[in-house]
C-alpha cells in the first residue's frame, strides 16, 4: 500500500502478468467511469505487471445505495459501445476475465458474438479439464448454435457492460457502490444483471427494480437469466470445478427449451 497525496491506495502486482493485463483493467475502469453512471475505482497509475488504485473504504450495503446503484448501472449501459465485443474506447490490446483471455470482436449482432466468443471458448477448456462431460458439452453446443442463429437477438444496441459483475466486484462505500475489476466490453445489458444474480448481491431486488425504472427491461428478462449466465458459468466451469459444469449444462438446457419455444412461436424450426 502506498499514498499519493491524501489518497489511500492499493497496489496490485503480478510479475507473470501477460502483456496488457493491468492496462486492460485500467482502460475498462476509465471507460465505464466515463459513462457518468456507476462509479468505478480510480486508477492512479498503471504499468506492466502493476496497477495502483484508490482504496475504497467499505461499509454495509443498504436499500438506498442499492437503488442508486441500479439507476446508475442503467446509465452506464446506455452509454453504449461501438459493437458487440468491442474493446473500451482507446484500448487496442487484449481483454481478460479474471486471468483468462477474453476475445474481442466487432459484431453487429449479439447472438453470433455471444456464442462464439463468450461461451464456446470456455466450454472447450472445461471439457479438457474434465469439468464438463461429453453429453453436457453437446447440450451447451446446441444452446450456442441456437443463440448464434439469432433467435434471441432483440435489436438492442451494444451496451457498455462491466463484464464480470459478480458481488465481489461490487464494493459498498459511504458514497455508494464502487465497481472494480471489470472485463469491460460491448455486450448485452442483461448479461451484467444475470451475473449479479448468479453469485448473489445484497438488496438485488432493489437494484433490479431501480434499473428497470430507469431503463425498462424487455418482457421476459427474468426467464432469459440462464441465457445470460452461460458466459460466467462457462468461465467458471473452465477452472473452478465440476459443479460449474453441471450448472452450465442446466442453464444450457433452459436455453434450448426457450429457443425451441421461440422458434415454434415464430414459425421457425425447433432446435430440438
Amino acid at each position: 500500500m502506498g499514498h499519493t497525496g491524501r489518497v489511500e491506495t492499493i497496489v496490485k502486482q503480478r510479475p507473470d502478468a501477460p502483456d496488457g493485463f493491468f492496462e486492460a483493467e485500467a482502460a475498462g475502469l476509465v471507460w465505464l467511469g466515463a459513462a457518468g453512471g456507476a462509479r468505478t475505482v480510480e486508477v492512479l497509475a498503471v504499468s506492466s505487471g502493476r496497477i495502483e488504485l484508490e482504496r475504497v473504504g467499505q461499509t454495509a450495503p443498504d436499500r438506498a445505495a442499492a437503488a442508486a446503484f441500479g439507476a446508475a448501472l442503467a446509465r452506464t449501459h446506455a452509454a453504449g459501445a461501438r459493437s458487440f465485443g468491442a474493446r473500451p474506447d482507446g484500448w487496442e490490446g487484449p481483454l481478460f476475465i479474471g486471468r483468462r483471455p477474453l476475445p474481442a470482436a466487432e459484431e453487429s449482432t449479439w447472438g453470433r458474438f455471444y456464442a462464439r466468443d463468450r461461451v464456446l471458448p470456455y466450454l472447450e477448456v472445461a471439457e479438457r479439464a474434465g469439468n464438463t462431460t461429453p453429453d453436457e458439452a453437446r447440450i451447451v453446443r446446441r444452446a450456442a448454435a441456437a443463440i448464434a442463429s439469432g433467435v434471441f437477438d432483440d435489436g438492442e444496441p451494444p451496451a457498455r457492460i462491466h463484464g464480470d459483475l459478480w458481488n465481489g466486484n461490487v464494493l459498498w462505500s459511504a458514497e455508494g457502490v464502487v465497481l472494480i475489476d471489470p472485463a469491460a466490453h460491448g455486450g448485452h445489458r442483461e448479461t451484467d444483471l444475470a451475473m449479479l444474480a448468479l453469485f448473489g448481491c445484497p438488496f438485488l431486488d432493489e437494484v433490479l427494480a431501480a434499473y428497470d425504472r430507469a431503463a425498462p427491461l424487455r418482457p421476459g428478462w427474468r426467464e432469459r437469466v440462464p441465457l445470460h449466465q452461460l458466459h460466467p458459468l462457462a468461465v467458471h466451469a473452465a477452472g473452478h470445478g465440476r459443479g460449474y459444469g453441471l450448472a452450465l449444462a442446466e442453464a444450457a438446457e433452459a436455453v434450448v427449451e426457450m429457443a425451441g419455444v421461440r422458434g415454434n412461436s415464430s414459425g421457425g424450426a425447433s432446435v430440438r
